[in-house]
């Protein structure tokens, strides 16, 4: 099993409290700083894009998670002294047609997703393509995208999902606790002032989806492939003023900031792909594997 593959004895789970409280320390700080000083993130990027340019704004955005994820890496090899397999999956191996599954189930799903919804509001997006632009855009985020989600999955998921495991000997508040705080972590991105703070169900909800199919699935594989493919879309296809990806994507949203589409994935969508994991991979026992004690 995924959480039970390691040491739970008080010397190990000691050992995490550094890099969770340190990465989490980080992140508060960031967001207490940005409301305690009322700094406005969208009109922050707006000027670094005026600055730096939109796809030079996009990588400072995201390669600070080649830092955090090569620290991680670094820090479970050399202090927890266990593998990246075993952080990754609880399988003998890692199942990449799982991870590439999962990434071209969402792709396929969020296309059909995007046709409805420019057939039905055409008057909101505008088609934009500049090679010279999209072509670096591309690169970057096919690059350095995979890598900042990686990252993502592999504290929240993995790491820290682990330690909440531990501490508080069962799974069900380790999904509880991971999935609110992944979602709070998103508290400073520009599309909450643009629609409110109903989108913390959303961040919550991904969070809630993706800690799901982890501890169903034994491993991290699947919550990799969705994680690398929403936020790829999110650079690549769509982008809006509101949107923490200020980039040369393929389409412009100038409609009214909307929740609606966002709470559908939440309570529709989200049940959907969880029911079709379910169902490839033949899941049982969700009650023990979700909120059994550790």
């Amino acid at each position: 099993m995924y959480l039970e593959q390691f040491t739970k004895d008080l010397k190990s789970i000691k050992k995490y409290f550094p890099f969770v409280i340190g990465f989490l320390g980080f992140m508060a700080f960031n967001i207490g700083v940005t409301y305690l000083m009322n700094i406005d993130s969208a009109e922050m990027i707006e000027k670094n894009i005026q600055l730096l340019g939109k796809n030079i704004t996009f990588l400072t955005f995201i390669i600070p998670f080649l830092f955090f994820l090569g620290f991680l890496f670094l820090w479970w090899i050399l202090v927890h002294k266990y593998s990246i397999k075993e952080l990754t999956t609880a399988r003998k191996r890692v199942d990449w047609k799982r991870l590439f599954f999962s990434f071209g189930l969402w792709i396929f799903l969020n296309t059909i997703i995007f046709a409805v919804t420019i057939w039905l509001n055409p008057a909101d997006y505008k088609f934009q393509f500049n090679v010279l632009a999209f072509v670096p855009l591309l690169v970057i985020a096919l690059i350095f995208i995979p890598i900042q989600t990686s990252f993502e999955e592999y504290f929240f998921r993995g790491y820290f999902m682990q330690f909440m495991a531990y501490v508080s000997k069962n799974k069900g508040v380790a999904l509880v606790v991971t999935s609110v705080v992944f979602g709070l972590m998103h508290m400073s991105n520009p599309e909450v002032d643009s629609m409110g703070w109903a989108i913390m169900i959303f961040y919550i909800g991904c969070g809630f989806m993706l800690g799901i199919i982890t501890l169903m699935d034994d491993g991290l594989e699947l919550a990799l492939g969705f994680h690398a493919a929403n936020n790829l879309l999110g650079a690549l296809v769509v982008t809006s003023s509101g949107a923490v990806f200020q980039t040369d994507a393929l389409f412009v949203y100038s409609g009214d900031a909307s929740i609606n589409e966002l709470l559908l994935q939440v309570f529709i969508i989200f049940p959907i792909l969880l029911f079709i994991f379910a169902k490839k991979y033949q899941w049982t026992n969700w009650k023990e594997k979700l909120f059994k004690s550790i």
